[in-house]
């Protein structure tokens, strides 16, 4: 049984070999695919375009100019009035626009309140609102204020305050999350489409074995491509700290491949062609990533999303490596996500094994 077993498996990771597009599409998503994510994705400003009306004349507002430098900022560009301040920012020329009235210097220079306008193009909410904290931080640094607390930060986790780290990491998850649905699903649903769907049914093999060897041998396709994502992308490239057991990182993954396997199965099962695999794929996998927490924060969510959350094994996926790359948890502390996987996995493989059991 066990040589059956291994014969299937091997069958299948050849085929695989030998399909160069498919192949080339596993690669790309664990490698180029991570990389864009986590190089292009910017939450925190970077080359905002700045653009100012000066009424005032005078040296503070040049000050308050000077500290907008590059990288985060463009060099500002001056306008002669605020109409054609407004109408560069309407028409996408200008992400951020300061207007210095022409009694903004005398107010600063008497102690009274200063008034700074500043326009934002609220389209990109989080670059022009991350921008406005900016700029409030360089005006608060003119400012003479004696306040008698002292505020000191510590960032934990990430002491660089990178956002690379955590969108190169989601975006992997959400890849590991992809492909093992439709890997599974296809390796099926290719032989209705081939044909030998009737061979296979034919051989002397006990279908449970052959359904197990097919799925287990897109998971291996799935923890391979895992491991080279995270030596060449998330340590190579990106320098992302792997603070936590990596043994316990390849098991969690291992497990939860499976899980997502299952839910190939069963679209494997419903699915007539390639065509209808992706469609349903993308169905069930878009609402496991919005309630994973991979692009939102499952707290941020309203309450019944919240409490849907805790049947998504991405969830407990997400947050299990989180802790293993950026916090060090030790193996004994990640049972919540170990055991979070275990139970939705073997229902979901148990559920999608089963279906598609009934086509044999």
């Amino acid at each position: 049984m066990m040589r059956i077993f291994w014969t299937i498996v091997a069958k299948e990771l050849i085929s695989f070999l030998r399909s160069w597009g498919l192949l080339a599409v596993v690669l790309y998503s664990f490698t180029m695919d991570v990389y864009i994510a986590g190089e292009g994705m910017q939450i925190k400003p970077r080359n905002v375009s700045v653009g100012y009306v000066d009424y005032s004349g005078g040296g503070i507002s040049q000050k308050i100019l000077s500290h907008l430098h590059e990288p985060e900022f463009l060099p500002p560009k001056r306008f002669l009035s605020e109409k054609a301040l407004s109408d560069a920012t309407f028409d996408k020329k200008i992400l951020v626009g300061i207007v210095f009235e022409s009694d903004f210097e005398k107010a600063y220079e008497r102690g009274e309140n200063a008034q700074l306008n500043v326009l934002l193009d609220a389209t990109a909410a989080s670059q022009s609102f991350t921008t406005l904290s900016y700029l409030q931080n360089i005006v608060l640094s003119f400012t003479h204020l004696n306040f008698p607390v002292e505020l000191k930060s510590h960032k934990l986790f990430n002491q660089n305050a990178d956002n690379h780290t955590f969108m190169a990491l989601s975006e992997m998850l959400s890849v590991i999350t992809m492909l093992a649905i439709l890997l599974p699903a296809m390796v099926f649903v290719r032989e209705k489409e081939e044909g030998t769907w009737d061979i296979m049914l034919l051989m002397p093999v006990d279908a449970r074995v052959t359904i197990l060897a097919k799925s287990f041998s897109q998971v291996l396709i799935i923890v391979a491509g895992t491991v080279i994502c995270v030596g060449f992308v998330l340590l190579g490239a990106f320098d992302i700290p792997l603070n936590g057991s990596f043994w316990a990182f390849v098991l969690l993954t291992f497990l939860y491949s499976f899980t997502s396997a299952g839910i190939g199965l069963f679209v494997a099962a419903v699915s007539k062609n390639i065509m209808q695999v992706a469609q349903l794929s993308m169905l069930i996998m878009m609402p496991l990533i919005f309630l994973s927490g991979a692009w939102t924060p499952v707290y941020a969510m309203h309450p019944a999303l919240q409490t849907l959350s805790l049947i998504s094994p991405l969830r407990y996926y997400i947050e299990g490596c989180e802790s293993i790359f950026f916090r060090g948890t030790a193996f004994i502390d990640l049972w919540p996500y170990f055991t979070g996987v275990l139970v939705l996995g073997s229902v979901l493989y148990w559920y999608g094994f089963r279906k598609i059991g009934k086509l044999f």
